[in-house]
């Protein structure tokens, strides 16, 4: 068991901002202490003009990689040696390597959403309608994953129309899947937004609104549109219970929190950090210890 910090000590973390309400940290050290390996993971808030010299340090520094987070997972890209075709695909990072001092961009996002679909809620993308809202890394992965596991068609939803409509091409492009761009909450043609809401077999709310400390917010929505069925998922993980979810559950949804997309993208990074089979039920209850020490319920 990791008793201490050494000099032998190698250090993985998170780059994000903000990211106080990380709870990677707890997962990712109680996994190395249950492996008994010299790591440790930490969070380094990171404002977006730091970035550049922030991901120069990892290598002066000697770190063994990091996660990207909100709002970095796209501005990366460039300042990386290698990106994987996974990434690429997606046009964003969520996890860093330090391959000696050669930094490799990858995105374990897409796969471990579609993981944790699959594990709560018994849901595959194949042949089923999606509607995302956002258009960031998130979004991304999200949409370029579900299009590659055989979605019918995606639905996109951004306040910037024009980067939804980038990632649409983008999703065709890559897949061959329909992917149509409708308005966001109260910017006009509401009837579009509303059909394509109550027709989707899958929503995902994969910006940060009602994340901690705004948990009083939500993206106004005709919540009364969700039906017995659908499966609604919101990426925010803090607090477990969004509002999102909380409206959706209620009309009847079946809803899938974002600590499972968290858990297993977090599966894939320690796995490609360490190269040892990641221990999920740990990790998994770390999260859930970290839930209920930050006042949530699990």
């Amino acid at each position: 068991m990791l008793t201490g910090i050494s000099g032998r000590t190698k250090v993985c973390g998170v780059f994000g901002c903000p990211i106080e309400h990380s709870f990677s940290p707890a997962m990712h050290n109680a996994a190395f202490s249950a492996l008994d390996l010299d790591f440790v993971y930490v969070p380094f808030p990171v404002e977006p003009g730091n970035l550049p010299a922030a991901v120069e340090a990892v290598k002066s520094l000697g770190l063994a990689g990091v996660n990207v987070t909100v709002p970095h997972k796209q501005a990366v890209l460039s300042l990386l040696d290698e990106i994987t075709g996974e990434a690429r695909l997606i046009g964003a990072v969520n996890t860093i390597v330090n391959n000696s001092g050669r930094l490799i961009g990858d995105n374990t996002d897409g796969r471990g959403f579609l993981r944790a679909l699959k594990e709560k809620a018994g849901f595959t993308p194949a042949a089923k309608k999606i509607l995302i809202l956002g258009a960031g890394g998130a979004a991304r992965a999200v949409a370029v994953q579900s299009a590659l596991a055989g979605a019918r068609k995606v639905f996109l939803s951004n306040r910037s129309k024009n980067r939804a409509e980038v990632l649409a091409d983008l999703v065709t492009m890559k897949s061959g899947v329909e992917v149509e761009v409708v308005p966001w909450p109260g910017c006009g043609e509401e009837p579009d937004l509303a059909e394509a809401l109550y027709c989707a077999d899958l929503v995902v709310q994969t910006t940060p609104v009602g994340m901690y400390p705004n948990e009083g917010s939500t993206i106004q929505l005709p919540y009364t549109l969700f039906r017995p069925g659908q499966v609604a998922c919101d990426l925010v993980y803090n607090p477990v219970e969004t509002l999102f979810l909380k409206s959706a559950s209620q009309a009847g949804a079946t809803v899938v929190d974002g600590l499972g997309m968290l858990l297993y993208q977090g599966v894939l990074a320690f796995e490609l950090w360490t190269g040892a089979s990641a221990p999920v039920d740990i990790m998994r209850k770390a999260l859930a210890n970290a839930v209920i020490n930050k006042g949530n319920s699990f």
